[in-house]
């Protein structure tokens, strides 16, 4: 909303959009299932194919599952992987040609703290994390020389649903987790900074960092 609040023409690729009824007229929705891989080739050839050059692109397709190596199946490794890092690969893959031709524009990836450290029951999660702050590093050095700038940026515990599947959360005070407008701010500062100027990573953390469990059928 920040974003089309400023003037920005936004088009959002999401599976569901019943959770972001949104009527501005400077916003258009695209049903794609970015988990589907054998799918996305075709989708992603057709959004291509629109005459509205893209000017930035924010991946922030992801989700969470956590546990020891052994505790996933190879479906559920398969599965997690796809959609936090290979997904996000497909689809850059398929913007970069016509964004590299137009000489500039933003790829902004949502890394996580999981990209800047790995942590206990986080292997698969930070392995897709760590390969995106890979991504973004080589593709900052490759894109340099066509004026395309590459940011990631890296939250901590975001205030979300993210955690509503998950048997931990950030602590309940305000200084223990993050805002999804605080990364917001963090996207719209990477698109409107100084021509010329790269913010190459933006690290965002709670003040404080307290992970609660909360016992079955508690908030």
């Amino acid at each position: 909303m920040r974003l089309l609040q400023r003037g920005y023409r936004v088009t959002g690729l999401a599976r569901d959009f019943s959770k972001f009824p949104c009527a501005d007229p400077n916003f258009t929705p695209v049903c794609m299932d970015l988990s589907d891989l054998d799918a996305l080739p075709a989708q992603l050839d057709a959004l291509t194919r629109q005459d509205t050059p893209v000017d930035g692109l924010v991946c922030c397709a992801g989700s969470g599952r956590f546990g020891s190596l052994e505790e996933f199946s190879l479906v559920q490794i398969r599965t997690l992987l796809d959609l936090n890092l290979t997904s996000q690969l497909y689809l850059v893959r398929a913007l970069l040609p016509g964004m590299k031709q137009h000489a500039g524009g933003n790829i902004i990836f949502m890394g996580s703290e999981a990209a800047l450290a790995g942590g206990k029951r986080g292997a698969v999660y930070s392995a897709a994390k760590f390969g995106l702050r890979g991504l973004a590093q080589a593709l900052r050095q490759e894109c340099a020389a066509s004026g395309l700038r590459v940011s990631i940026i890296n939250p901590g515990m975001v205030q979300t649903e993210f955690f509503n599947e998950l048997d931990f959360r950030p602590g309940e005070a305000p200084d223990n987790y993050i805002l999804p407008e605080d990364v917001a701010q963090a996207v719209q500062l990477i698109l409107e900074t100084r021509e010329g100027t790269v913010i190459d990573e933006i690290n965002l953390s709670p003040q404080k960092k307290v992970i609660r469990f909360p016992k079955p059928g508690e908030n």
